[in-house]
């Protein structure tokens, strides 16, 4: 089940958060350095990431699970946030470029459909990046975060999910190696921890991060039940509760 968007929020306004937040845009960063005149996506709570990446693209959205709730973001300007049935999203075929999918797996119900829809809306060529809670993790172990919430994955449960959803991995990386505690010591060490980590115990990061590819061949139709549900629109909650904005971690 979905954490609520207001734990989540309150999550990334606390120096854990803006800590998580920072090391695990580094990693993002790192496997889409470039993103100039693409159209982005941002499925779960991936608000968060999104910063960074508005200046480039072309276009940039945010879409959140009806489970969870919806903020309003950015905080100024022109809303780029919606509420949505993971199940059925309301974009067109092949009209996304990157799809960005951050606490939204690990609590979703449905997430073999919610995968399909994503590969649907995915442009050919187009890519897909998930941050998940690691298995073998301690942030796994840890309630207090969001990403102690629902289930965790292996590096092998998420090649199979990709695979049956017809996505293919293509690159992997890691982050949270700091320990998921708000000790101001350990958080100010947090850089470190994350080098000695990648070095020494790469495969019991906090998360994982997996980019994967639209596979085109063998494809087959979604299997939409016959008596389909309607799902009314939601519009996004204007909010002042702000986002961590970038250029803000302690």
């Amino acid at each position: 089940m979905h954490m609520d968007v207001i734990d989540l929020r309150d999550f990334y306004g606390r120096p854990l958060g803006r800590v998580a937040r920072r090391l695990i845009q580094n990693r993002i960063h790192a496997m889409w350095p470039n993103v100039t005149g693409l159209n982005v996506m941002g499925l779960g709570f991936a608000t968060p990431y999104l910063g960074g990446l508005q200046g480039e693209a072309e276009r940039v959205l945010g879409l959140m699970p009806a489970q969870q709730g919806v903020l309003r973001w950015p905080t100024d300007g022109r809303c780029l946030t919606g509420l949505v049935d993971e199940r059925e999203l309301p974009l067109p075929d092949e009209s996304m470029d990157r799809v960005l999918l951050v606490h939204g797996l690990e609590g979703s119900e449905a997430m073999r459909v919610m995968l399909r829809q994503i590969w649907r809306v995915l442009a050919p060529g187009g890519r897909l990046l998930i941050v998940v809670p690691n298995r073998r993790g301690l942030w796994a172990r840890r309630e207090a975060t969001p990403f102690g919430q629902g289930q965790p994955f292996s590096r092998s449960q998420i090649t199979q999910l990709l695979r049956e959803s017809m996505l293919s991995p293509s690159q992997w990386e890691s982050a949270l190696f700091v320990p998921p505690f708000d000790w101001r010591p350990l958080l100010r060490s947090s850089s470190a921890w994350e080098r000695v980590g990648q070095l020494l115990w790469p495969r019991f990061s906090g998360v994982i991060l997996v980019e994967a590819t639209k596979q085109i061949y063998a494809a087959t139709p979604l299997q939409v039940s016959k008596k389909r549900q309607r799902v009314r629109a939601l519009a996004p909650i204007a909010t002042r509760l702000p986002l961590v904005e970038p250029g803000h971690e302690s």
